[in-house]
C-alpha cells in the first residue's frame, strides 16, 4: 500500500491532493476526521493501572489532545484516575470496562493500549479496523504471529500503529546509534542487553476471592503488598473480558495485576518485560533489521521455591545473523531475600570489569556495544559512556553536547517523547514520523518471544526470517500462535 503523504505536502499537491482523499476514503478512515493541526484529537487510554497512568499523564496534558474515555476491566480503578485527572486538567473523562464500546464511538481518533500482554494484538487489530490509531505498548505481541497480523492490520486499514519503546525517541539513544554509525567504535560485532533487575517470589495462593485482611505478594522491586482482591472488591471485575484470547481459567490474585507478567497465558516474564527495551536498543545498535538465523535460551526459576511462577527469574539469550554478529540479552531476578527485603547494592555489569580509572556506573539494566576499537555501555535512560583500548581508557559520553544530531521530532529528548511524537504523526498523517512503527517493534518484539520458545523446547533453534518460523520444527512452530477463546480470535485474515 501507498505511504500516505503529509498534511503539508497534501495541501502543496493542490488538485494531486484530491487524489490521496479519495485513496483515504477507500479505507477505515473514511468515518474517521481528517485532523487539523488545531483540530482536538479524541482519545481513549485501555489499560489505567501502572502502565497506563504514564499514558494518561503525557496524553491528557498535550494540547489539543482531550481523553474522552479511560477504559478497564476492573472498574474498582476509575475513581482515583478520575480524582487525579480533575485535579491536574480539569475534566472527568467517561468511563468503559468494554474497549469495543469505545471503538465504535465516531468520535474516537486514537487509542493507548497498557493492557496485558495477551490483549495487545487483539485491542490493536480491533482499534485498527475501526480506523482509529493506536499506541500499544511493549511487547507489541503476546506471540510472532500476532504481532504480523498487527502489521497487516495497520496497512489495510490505513492508521498509524506506534509501539512503547522509548528509547527510539530519547535523545541521547540517538545521538549513541549515530556514534556508532559513524563508525567511532569500529565494527560492531556484538551486542548484549541486560535486565539485573531485583524481583521478589510471589508465593503460592488458592483459587477465587481473598479474605478479608488477607495480604499477598506482588514481585515488585520492593517486594510489596496489593490490597487484597476480596469478593467484594471482584464484583467490579470483568474478569471474563481480563481473560480475552487467554484460556478460560478460575480467578487467582497471582495470575492477576501485575503477577500476570510471571504466567505464560498472559506475559513473557523479564526477558519480554523488561526485556525488549533493550533487546530494542541491542538490535538497533548492531543495525539488524533482519532476523537471526539461530536462538539458544536457557535459565530457570532458582532461589525460591514456594512461588507460582512458571517463567524464568534468570535467563540466558544467544542469537546470531547470518554474517556472524552476535546478540545477547541476560535477565537476573535474584537480588531479593525470601522475605522480598532487598539486598545492599551489588555491582553488576556484563561487560566484565571496569577500570578503576574511570568514574562510570556499571549497567546493571541497558545496553553492551562491543566494536573492534572500543566500546559502549548505554543505561535504561539513555545515558552512555564509551571506552579505549586494554586499559578501558574512557571516551565520549552522552553528557557531552553533540549539536550534529538534534532531530526535531525529539523535542524534549527523554522517553515521553515517544507520546508527543505520535500524536505529530497522526496530525500530520505521515507514518514515517513515528519513531517506532509498528514494523519496527514487531522486529525487536520477536527477539524475546523466540527466546522463550527456545527456552521452553530446550535446544537450539533455527529460523527462516522470511516466514518467521522455525526450520523443520514442529513443535517449536506451534509455540508461535496460540489456541484462542470463541470471541477473542486474533484472525487469520484482518
Amino acid at each position: 500500500m501507498k505511504k500516505k503523504i503529509s498534511r503539508r505536502k497534501f495541501i502543496k499537491k493542490g488538485s494531486a491532493g484530491l487524489a490521496g482523499t479519495a485513496m483515504l476514503s477507500t479505507s477505515a478512515l473514511s468515518y474517521g476526521r481528517i485532523l487539523g493541526s488545531n483540530d482536538t484529537i479524541q482519545m481513549a487510554v485501555i489499560g489505567i493501572r501502572g502502565r497506563g497512568g504514564s499514558h494518561i499523564g503525557n496524553f491528557s496534558k498535550m494540547k489539543n489532545v482531550r481523553l474522552k474515555y479511560l477504559v478497564d476491566i476492573d472498574e474498582n480503578l476509575f475513581k482515583k484516575r478520575l480524582d487525579g485527572l480533575e485535579k491536574s486538567v480539569g475534566y472527568r473523562p467517561q468511563t468503559e470496562w468494554d474497549m469495543r464500546k469505545v471503538f465504535d464511538d465516531k468520535e474516537i481518533d486514537a487509542v493507548s493500549v497498557a493492557t496485558p500482554n495477551h490483549w495487545h494484538a487483539l485491542s490493536t487489530i480491533w482499534g485498527a479496523q475501526a480506523g482509529k490509531h493506536v499506541y500499544v505498548e511493549k511487547p507489541s505481541s503476546h506471540n510472532v504471529f500476532e504481532g504480523r497480523k498487527m502489521i497487516e492490520a495497520a496497512r489495510k486499514y490505513n492508521v498509524m500503529v506506534q509501539v512503547g519503546f522509548q528509547n527510539r525517541s530519547i535523545l541521547n539513544t540517538n545521538r549513541a546509534i549515530k556514534f556508532i554509525r559513524d563508525g567511532k567504535l569500529g565494527e560492531v560485532y556484538m551486542t548484549r542487553g541486560l535486565c539485573f533487575k531485583p524481583r521478589a517470589d510471589i508465593g503460592k495462593y488458592p483459587d477465587g476471592p481473598m479474605k478479608a485482611g488477607e495480604k499477598f505478594r506482588m514481585n515488585l522491586e520492593s517486594g510489596s503488598y496489593e490490597t487484597p482482591y476480596t469478593e467484594a472488591y471482584l464484583k467490579n471485575v470483568h474478569y471474563d473480558m481480563w481473560l480475552g484470547p487467554a484460556p478460560e481459567r478460575p480467578f487467582n490474585r497471582n495470575r492477576f495485576h501485575y503477577n500476570w507478567h510471571w504466567h505464560w497465558d498472559y506475559g513473557n516474564g523479564d526477558t519480554g518485560n523488561q526485556g525488549p527495551h533493550q533487546f530494542d536498543v541491542a538490535r538497533w545498535a548492531l543495525g539488524k533489521d533482519e532476523l537471526p538465523v539461530r536462538v539458544n535460551s536457557m535459565g530457570g526459576y532458582y532461589g525460591y521455591k514456594n512461588s507460582a511462577q512458571e517463567t524464568p527469574n534468570t535467563q540466558t539469550s544467544l542469537f546470531e545473523y547470518a554474517d556472524g554478529k552476535i546478540l545477547e540479552f541476560g535477565t537476573r531476578g535474584l537480588l531479593t531475600s525470601p522475605e522480598g527485603v532487598l539486598l545492599p547494592d551489588i555491582n553488576l555489569t556484563g561487560n566484565g570489569t571496569i577500570s578503576a580509572t574511570t568514574k562510570a556506573k556499571p549497567v546493571k539494566i541497558g545496553t553492551i556495544v562491543l566494536g573492534t576499537e572500543g566500546w559502549m555501555q548505554i543505561d535504561s535512560g539513555g545515558n552512555w559512556q564509551t571506552f579505549f583500548g586494554r586499559k578501558n581508557e574512557a571516551g565520549p559520553t552522552s553528557g557531552e553536547q553533540d549539536d550534529s544530531y538534534d532531530p526535531s521530532d525529539l523535542t524534549g529528548g527523554g522517553g515521553s517523547a515517544i507520546f508527543g511524537n505520535f500524536i505529530s504523526a497522526i496530525r500530520n498523517n505521515e507514518r514515517s514520523e513515528l519513531t517506532c512503527d509498528i514494523e519496527t517493534g514487531h522486529m525487536s518484539t520477536v527477539l524475546p518471544l523466540i527466546a522463550n520458545v527456545a527456552h521452553k523446547v530446550g535446544r537450539e533453534l533455527r529460523l527462516d526470517g522470511k516466514e518467521e518460523s522455525f526450520i523443520k520444527d514442529k513443535e517449536a512452530n506451534k509455540l508461535l500462535t496460540r489456541d484462542y477463546r470463541k470471541g477473542y480470535m486474533v484472525p487469520d485474515k484482518v
